[in-house]
């Protein structure tokens, strides 16, 4: 059984008895005229059946006879085809989900109406993940809504519950993509720091770090690179990166690169004229204490809210140090976030609750930061952590993150 059929077993070991589970790829959003958005699958489908393409399915039925397991695909229409490039075949999905009993998209609704006329059906799994209240409906959440409105007496529960808990650990395919991501993305950064002066813009540094994951295999950025120069390197998530750089300012990239689906998560800050002023040198070595604090506390058992007041302890004690704060307790003035979240084909990836211990497998990032706008100076050092059995392993260890090491690399 291949990996991603082992972990279809793994659910349908967890489903209830007569229960069925129906997971949908997506479709496709209209942005304009005849062009669509970007498909991004919704990553639980992929996670089950390692496809990637609109207007597919998945049905697991657990019923007191048997356990089945069907995917329906687009039929391929060669005239279309033509237009909008090879769909999928059903040997082709066979391949790449091992599964066997694979149909068309045309017939699942008939599919599903025949299994709960035949068979005990007293629960469905949809996946019903809503991020907040005022969101609008996905693809799978309209589905869930018309089950529900056609079955009003089967039980609606939601599947991210369950497979949410299970891609937090990651398996040693996962670990092994998101290595190469982190591989990726440390030879963007390195072109960043070989081509980085003063005068450029934002948008140049990130373009900078965009061609080089490409050609060096990368589907591509992990998210919307962050090129934050001066004070915009105060902003969480500023990402317009449509400012010039100027000599003495620090640019805060946060990026990463994507690799079969799985997303690196780097923070670094490199000084545009090559050094770092003494006040940004102390700022920094602030911030990298944390970063090397949380590395060395990381460890099965613990929670990331434990791990943040590690974070916050060694910063409020630096900037003590320095004079921008007399208490600990004044530390939310320059740091605002949290110092982790978990990692994988979401950048924030999903987690049961914030509170789940840490345990072996799981990926993480580990993130401190200051951000004093009085001074322009906005520093964050972002790794990422696999969980082990007694520790933690430092996935990003080989990028350049101190500020010799960087101001080494820039001189050359």
């Amino acid at each position: 059984m291949n990996t991603v059929g082992s972990r279809r077993r793994a659910v349908l070991e967890q489903m209830e008895q007569g229960s069925i589970m129906v997971l949908y790829s997506g479709e496709a959003i209209p942005q304009s005229m005849d062009a669509c958005c970007p498909f991004e699958a919704n990553h639980h489908f992929y996670y089950l059946t390692g496809l990637r393409r609109e207007n597919m399915a998945l049905v697991l039925s657990k019923s007191a006879s048997e356990d089945r397991t069907m995917l329906f695909i687009e039929e391929p229409v060669p005239s279309m085809e033509r237009w909008t490039g090879r769909r999928v075949t059903k040997e082709e999905a066979t391949a790449i989900s091992g599964i066997d009993d694979v149909r068309y998209i045309d017939s699942l609704q008939g599919a599903i109406s025949r299994m709960i006329d035949r068979e005990r059906v007293d629960a469905a799994y949809f996946d019903c993940y809503r991020y907040a209240m005022t969101d609008p409906d996905s693809c799978n959440m309209r589905k869930a809504r018309e089950f529900a409105g056609a079955y009003p007496a089967i039980t609606l529960k939601n599947a991210h519950t369950m497979l949410a808990a299970m891609r937090m650990v990651k398996d040693e395919s996962e670990i092994a993509c998101l290595r190469e991501a982190i591989a990726l993305t440390d030879k963007g950064l390195r072109r960043v720091l070989a081509t980085l002066v003063p005068g450029q813009m934002e948008y140049q540094a990130q373009a900078e770090f965009e061609y080089a994951i490409r050609m060096n295999g990368a589907e591509g950025p992990a998210f919307e690179t962050i090129a934050g120069s001066g004070l915009n390197g105060c902003m969480l998530h500023y990402n317009t990166n449509h400012c010039r750089m100027e000599a003495g300012s620090l640019l805060l990239l946060d990026l990463g690169a994507r690799v079969k689906g799985y997303n690196a998560d780097i923070t670094r800050t490199y000084p545009v004229s090559g050094t770092y002023s003494p006040r940004q040198k102390a700022v920094y070595d602030v911030v990298l204490r944390a970063n090397q604090a949380v590395a060395a506390a990381a460890r099965p058992g613990l929670t990331l809210r434990q791990l943040n007041e590690v974070c916050k302890q060694t910063l409020a004690e630096g900037l003590m140090a320095l004079g921008k704060i007399d208490s600990p307790e004044q530390i939310g003035t320059y740091y605002m976030h949290g110092v982790s979240h978990h990692l994988g084909l979401d950048t924030h990836d999903v987690s049961a609750h914030d509170e789940t211990p840490l345990a072996p497998g799981m990926v993480i990032t580990n993130e401190p930061g200051l951000y004093i706008d009085e001074e322009q100076i906005g520093i964050r050092i972002e790794d990422d952590l696999l969980i082990t059995a007694d520790g933690c392993e430092v996935l990003s260890q080989a990028l350049p993150r101190t500020t010799e090491e960087i101001e080494a690399l820039m001189a050359r």
